[in-house]
């Protein structure tokens, strides 16, 4: 029996779209990419591909961990390629580890948190592309974190001053989600 890699994410994307019927339109366009796309986990798509991404709570849950990004030069949450792995939320932590250093990440929900989907611009070696983005909430006990060489900087940034740092209203939107879930 074949089991089709993409049939896990486009589980936890159904079951996104159940409880975010307000964001339908881009549930059914990431669910739409997925499913005409065998590769979209694969940087080799070139029209875009899956990412995987984390909102990264403090133990106070008043701040979150974002990262200055070198190549986008603006500040936003963790997170990166699956390069192949169907795992999406695997990928999600291993891209807040390796990007923050924070070994002791926990997850605070299997479902995803917030999906995205954003363009990104042609640089020397690729095309202009983009992200379908699937992002989880993640809560650390340690605030000591390490920035890794696709950083300029990384930082804890509250978030009631968290438009201070962005205007990437997808930022803005975990920020609303946050406080709803735990305010």
């Amino acid at each position: 029996m074949h089991v089709d890699p993409r049939d896990q994410i486009l589980s936890l994307i159904r079951q996104y779209g159940k409880t975010h019927a307000d964001e339908q339109a881009v549930v059914d366009r990431m669910t739409a990419f997925v499913q005409a796309h065998e590769n979209c986990f694969s940087r080799e798509q070139l029209l875009g591909h899956i990412t995987g991404s984390v909102w990264i709570l403090d133990k106070s849950r008043t701040k979150s961990l974002l990262t200055h990004h070198k190549k986008l030069n603006i500040w936003v949450q963790l997170g990166g390629h699956a390069d192949g792995d169907s795992d999406i939320q695997r990928v999600a932590m291993k891209e807040a580890e390796e990007e923050s250093g924070i070994a002791n990440l926990v997850c605070l929900s299997d479902d995803i948190f917030d999906i995205d989907i954003h363009r990104i611009p042609e640089r020397k070696t690729e095309p202009e592309h983009y992200h379908y983005d699937c992002r989880f909430l993640l809560q650390s006990q340690d605030e000591q974190y390490v920035v890794s060489e696709e950083s300029h900087d990384l930082s804890w940034i509250e978030l009631t001053k968290m438009q201070d740092f962005t205007t990437e209203e997808s930022v803005l939107r975990m920020v609303r989600k946050t406080q709803v879930l735990f305010e």
